[in-house]
């Protein structure tokens, strides 16, 4: 699943960690597991991860001995919208770097 339409006018990275995020939105995912999933270099990310705590677009909180990171509901689609085609302009954002 994607982030929200919304909220695809960003960074690369930023879209990537949100797109990773809304797809384990339950459970949450360490900053390892982003890094992987976004496939971004570690002082990218970290760039990416303020950007969006500043913005109010993720959580952090900590369960036990980890800190999990999870996407405000504002970023979730609901699960009733269809989801649309990807437009040229959603693909090319995605494969091109900025």
């Amino acid at each position: 699943m994607r982030a929200k339409r919304e909220y695809r006018d960003r960074g690369r990275t930023e879209v990537a960690v949100l797109d990773a995020l809304v797809d384990q939105a339950d459970e949450g995912m360490t900053v390892f597991e982003l890094r992987a999933a976004a496939e971004a270099e570690i002082d990218d990310l970290e760039d990416a991860l303020a950007t969006l705590k500043e913005d109010d677009l993720i959580v952090v909180e900590a369960d036990g001995d980890q800190t999990l990171i999870k996407p405000d509901e504002r970023v979730v689609p609901d699960v009733t919208e269809e989801e649309p085609e990807e437009s040229i302009g959603d693909w090319l954002r995605d494969r091109l770097p900025f």
